[in-house]
């Protein structure tokens, strides 16, 4: 039993070692997750959507590291009176600075450049209305233990949404939490 035991904390010690990666190396990170996700507005609410992706990160110092990512993301808005969503599905690469508080413990800021890849709304697309190109500023924090890393996030939308000059000033303003598990190269 004793034997057991202690293998069993040497293992746990083994990959808890491994959760910090050492100044000057590189990882990869396959995450999928969940948006909360809506469009600024009137008459706007929130709708849940999916993401996914694989993010590569550079430990540039014990502390610090940066990550860039490209990311599947399901976004949108359900409008008041309406049972049916706009589903807004983009590409979104967010560039981040990871700022360690504490061993596992990272904050994050940076900027996200999105395409929107397509448009749908009860089956009829609406992807010719839509800008095409979206910016935000993500922020966040995420803790890891044992290589998995679980992220949340706020991703700020700056762009607007839509095409037209007489168009409501709307953005994507989106909540994403994601589970991914770190591969040191």
């Amino acid at each position: 039993m004793k034997k057991i035991f202690m293998m069993a904390v040497m293992a746990v010690a083994a990959l808890t070692a491994n959760a910090q990666q050492e100044a000057g190396t590189f990882s990869l990170q396959p995450k999928v997750g969940l948006n909360v996700t809506k469009i600024t507005g009137d008459g706007t609410k929130t709708k849940a959507g999916f993401t996914a992706g694989v993010e590569g990160m550079y430990q540039a110092a014990e502390k610090f590291g940066v990550s860039a990512a490209l990311m599947y993301s399901l976004q949108g808005s359900k409008y008041e009176g309406e049972d049916k969503a706009y589903n807004m599905h983009y590409l979104n690469i967010p560039i981040l600075a990871n700022y360690y508080v504490v061993k596992g413990l990272a904050v994050k800021a940076g900027i996200q450049p999105g395409f929107l890849v397509g448009a749908k709304h009860d089956g009829k697309s609406f992807s010719d209305d839509c800008k095409k190109f979206d910016f935000a500023i993500p922020v966040g924090l995420s803790y890891e233990i044992s290589n998995i890393v679980f992220d949340a996030r706020y991703n700020i939308g700056l762009t607007k949404t839509e095409k037209g000059d007489n168009v409501e000033k709307t953005k994507n303003s989106v909540f994403q939490f994601t589970v991914g598990y770190k591969f040191g190269l």
